[in-house]
């Protein structure tokens, strides 16, 4: 037997237990040893049974004096009763519906309780003790020490994973090689595997305990930063078009434009042109707050690829994004003749345009054509883009909107040969917390822009009592009197309980929240029949949400009433007031991101967060939308309340739970980078280190970053 042995061939484990442990993630005996405790309880103090007070949660050990099960006929329940005794007294204790228990225990053994002391019936007893069976030979597995609680599933419970796992730990004790090298262990002060593996289960002491959870979680982030660091060497030895730096064309571009570029978005642009001089391929992230003016960082670094002879994929998540970045480009590259190309998955044609003539449309074959003969300088569009059918002749570089992981194979998918590979260039406006950037994104140099272009203003962001939504009509009425457009969001398509109801079904956990369609009928036609409102969300033909986002940009929708498909990309300078249902169904990024489109212009703008639930969590966070002054800090925060497993996705990526949360410990994650950086400055390819190398492929195998 060993690390890679299925559960299966272990005893007490049949068919039912291998079909629960498989919804856990376990299938082999390695698995099953690290699935490890997310909590401890502390039942380590066994005190005398004549200590024992009312209302406290004790732990006793003594020898059965009696033990019998009888049926309440009241309340239709068994009741097993037990009396046992210590050289200090007797206590009661009384189970419910557990009636094994009087032939599992007989008179005269030895056993520990653990549970609390109450009064009922005239008398102390012990309600629902925790039980054990003392065995000198193992000791206390379940009371009497310091207890591991794991995650569970429907009927396999802690009980029995310390059940199964103790016996196995015994097996397996000292026998397990070790994976990180020994140079490390000393440096870092960490227990070794096998110390560690048993101190994480069974502890002898909560210190322990911690110290063995600390060799975890150094290692699982040591494993991240080998692999992303890797990825880079990896990187660095391909090959990738050199695009010349001509400062001639940069400095035309910029004069060019009706405004002046801040600060960060020169040092910015000055990074990624030196980058993509480079014949190695670049790998950046471009973060900046939404409206901080990312696309004109990417539009330059665009034009100098296009001007060198070569071609640009840029990708977009929404069809509604995409189209907007085609409009974007084609107004700022107007004056410099470069062609451009738009894809979107759900249409069936191409539009391709020429700046110096008006956009026509052409067939898809026609444009595909046109792109593997490199008559196509930049094409824009949603993932459409690394279909198979899509081939360029000359890629030198990729820009991706919102979508940070996408890697060497991703790149590969979008070039004929693998000679070269393309730069890439991520862009985000949901900035990320720098002990991310230095794991899940360790691989991406990272551009900031810090700063909004001047004569922006501050969004005035308020959370609204439900008793106040008629002021808040009133308000959004008086900024359409000023010519002025509103946003209305909400958190779903359709209202779908009733029909659950009739059924035969339970609502849903989204009953009662606001549904789009249903919002945008009131709205229409009992709170502003005088006004233009119009309704976008996911389904929705492609054409008609062409025409109605067109209709809105010229002004002539007064509210647009949608789902989240307007979270990025969207541009209404004019739209003033973003009012958002169910807020607290959104996250903080997405929330941040929608309030994001308003405040475009020189007019003050306002977000008014509605929510259908004023927990204290929730009234935490949206004050945090409020208090955080751009998305730097509200991303800090959002780490902070949320935790990193549903911060950016990480939970998708099949981080294990200790690095998860080791991801918020910034000097952990530094200690941990740089251990793994000297391994490979002094062993590239890990030869002296198999054993390193083989668990370093298990955990890729289950961490998919790409």
């Amino acid at each position: 037997m060993d690390l890679s042995t299925s559960v299966q061939q272990l005893p007490h484990i049949g068919p039912i237990y291998q079909k629960k442990l498989k919804k856990l993630k376990i299938k082999t005996v390695g698995e099953l040893l690290f699935h490890f405790p997310y909590r401890y309880e502390d039942l380590s103090n066994i005190i005398n049974i004549s200590q024992a007070k009312l209302g406290e949660k004790i732990c006793v050990q003594g020898k059965i004096l009696e033990i019998e099960s009888n049926r309440s006929w009241k309340k239709r329940m068994s009741l097993t009763h037990a009396v046992i005794e210590d050289k200090t007294g007797a206590v009661k204790a009384t189970w419910f519906n557990q009636p094994f228990l009087a032939k599992t225990f007989k008179k005269g053994d030895e056993i520990c309780l653990s549970g609390e002391l109450v009064f009922g019936t005239g008398e102390a007893y012990l309600d629902n003790p925790i039980y054990e069976k003392i065995h000198k030979e193992t000791g206390p597995t379940h009371t009497g020490r310091i207890v591991p609680i794991y995650p569970e599933t429907v009927g396999l419970s802690s009980r029995w994973l310390r059940y199964i796992l103790k016996p196995l730990l015994t097996k397996f004790k000292d026998k397990i090689p070790e994976t990180l090298p020994d140079k490390t262990i000393k440096e870092h002060k960490l227990l070794s595997l096998n110390k560690a593996l048993w101190q994480i289960h069974f502890p002898d002491s909560l210190k322990l305990a911690q110290e063995a959870q600390a060799r975890f979680s150094f290692e699982e982030l040591f494993l991240m930063g080998l692999v992303v660091l890797r990825e880079r060497m990896k990187l660095a030895r391909e090959k990738a078009y050199s695009v010349p730096f001509d400062l001639e064309l940069v400095k035309k571009m910029v004069n060019s434009l009706p405004f002046k570029l801040t600060d960060s978005q020169r040092k910015s642009i000055w990074q990624i042109l030196k980058d993509m001089e480079k014949p190695q391929p670049m790998n950046r992230l471009l973060e900046g707050d939404v409206g901080s003016g990312k696309t004109i960082v990417a539009a330059i670094a665009t034009l100098l690829a296009a001007k060198s002879g070569c071609q640009i994929a840029f990708m977009a998540p929404t069809e509604i994004l995409a189209k907007q970045h085609f409009q974007e480009i084609t107004r700022l590259l107007f004056d410099f003749k470069v062609d451009i190309g738009i894809l979107t998955g759900k249409t069936d044609q191409w539009r391709s345009k020429k700046l110096r003539n008006q956009s026509i449309e052409i067939s898809r074959q026609k444009i595909l054509k046109k792109t593997v003969e490199g008559e196509i300088d930049i094409l824009i569009g949603t993932h459409a883009l690394i279909q198979d059918k899509v081939k360029f002749k000359n890629l030198a570089l990729v820009i991706l909107d919102e979508q940070h992981r996408f890697g060497v194979k991703q790149r590969a998918k979008l070039v004929t040969s693998r000679e070269k590979i393309p730069h890439l260039l991520s862009m985000t406006a949901t900035p990320i917390p720098r002990t991310l950037s230095l794991t899940i994104y360790g691989d991406l140099d990272l551009s900031l822009i810090k700063e909004l272009p001047k004569g922006r203003k501050k969004i005035i962001t308020k959370i609204v009592s439900p008793a106040k939504r008629q002021e808040i009509y009133e308000f959004i009425r008086k900024e359409i009197s000023k010519k002025r457009q509103a946003f209305v969001i909400c958190p779903r398509i359709e209202q779908n309980d009733e029909q659950n109801i009739k059924d035969g079904k339970k609502p849903s956990s989204w009953a009662g929240v606001k549904a789009v369609e249903e919002e945008y009928e009131k709205l229409s036609k009992k709170i502003f029949p005088d006004l233009e409102i119009a309704i976008i969300h996911g389904k929705i033909a492609t054409k008609e949400k062409d025409r109605i986002m067109q209709k809105f940009q010229r002004g002539k929708i007064d509210i647009l009433v949608s789902t989240s498909v307007v979270e990025v990309g969207v541009d209404i300078p004019n739209a003033t007031v973003m009012m958002i249902e169910g807020s607290e169904r959104f996250g903080l990024a997405q929330l941040h991101q929608l309030r994001g489109r308003v405040g475009r212009s020189e007019h003050q703008s306002f977000c008014f967060l509605f929510a259908d639930s004023y927990s204290i969590k929730t009234r935490q966070r949206l004050k945090a939308l409020i208090t955080c002054e751009n998305g730097f800090a509200l991303a800090e925060k959002d780490l902070e309340i949320r935790g990193p497993g549903d911060f950016s996705g990480t939970r998708q990526w099949g981080l294990p739970d200790l690095a998860m949360k080791a991801l918020s410990n910034l000097a952990l994650i530094e200690k941990t980078r740089q251990a793994a950086k000297e391994i490979l400055e002094e062993d590239p390819l890990l030869k002296k280190y198999p054993l390193l190398v083989r668990r370093l492929s298990l955990f890729e195998e289950k961490v998919h970053l790409e």
